[in-house]
C-alpha cells in the first residue's frame, strides 16, 4: 500500500456522503465533521444555527494505488446537486453547502481540472473548491451513522448509491 492521501467532501448531510465513500474500494477510512468555518471546536448544535460558516464534511483517507482522486470526485458528483447553494435535498442552510477541500497542491490541481470541466457542463455551478482551513470531528453519534441506523435519513437516492457502487467495477 502506498502512502495514504486525504480529501474532504461537503455534500449536504454528512451521513449519506460518508456512506457513499465507505462503499468505495480503496477508501481506508472516513470521518464526519465540520470544515472551513470560523468557530473553533464547533458542536452540531452550534453548526446547525447557520452562524459558524462550517460545512458538514467527510474526511476521506484513501489509497491512491487502489482508487484515484478522479474516481472519488466522480462518485461525489453522482450524489450532489451542484446547481444549488446552501442546500442538498430537503436540508437547507450554509452547513449543507457543497464543496471539496484539499490539503496538497496535487489534489488541488486534479480537483480544479475536474471542476473546470463540470463548470462547462453545468450551470449554475455552485460547488466550492479550495484548501482545507480547518476540520473538527463531529460528535461520536454522527460517525458511521447510517451503518448504526440503516433506515436513517439520507438525501442520496438508492439509484445514486447503485451508480457509485458500479464505480468499484471500473478502472
Amino acid at each position: 500500500m502506498s502512502e495514504l492521501k486525504e480529501i474532504y467532501f461537503a455534500g449536504g448531510c454528512f451521513w449519506g456522503t460518508e456512506k457513499v465513500f465507505q462503499s468505495l474500494r480503496g477508501v481506508i477510512s472516513t470521518t464526519v465533521g465540520y470544515a472551513n468555518g470560523t468557530v473553533a471546536s464547533p458542536t452540531y448544535e452550534l453548526v446547525k444555527t447557520d452562524t459558524t460558516g462550517h460545512r458538514e464534511t467527510v474526511k476521506v483517507e484513501y489509497d491512491p494505488d487502489v482508487i484515484s482522486l478522479d474516481k472519488l470526485l466522480k462518485a461525489y458528483f453522482i450524489c450532489i446537486d451542484p446547481t444549488v447553494s446552501n442546500r442538498q435535498g430537503e436540508d437547507i442552510g450554509s452547513q449543507y453547502q457543497t464543496g471539496v477541500y484539499y490539503t496538497d497542491e496535487e489534489s488541488g490541481r486534479i480537483a480544479a481540472e475536474v471542476f473546470e470541466k463540470k463548470r462547462g457542463e453545468i450551470s449554475p455551478f455552485c460547488v466550492e473548491l479550495g484548501p482545507l482551513s480547518c476540520f473538527y470531528d463531529a460528535e461520536e453519534y454522527h460517525q458511521d451513522y447510517l451503518i448504526k441506523n440503516p433506515s436513517g435519513y439520507c438525501h442520496i437516492t438508492p439509484a445514486e448509491y447503485d451508480e457509485v457502487l458500479a464505480l468499484n467495477e471500473t478502472d
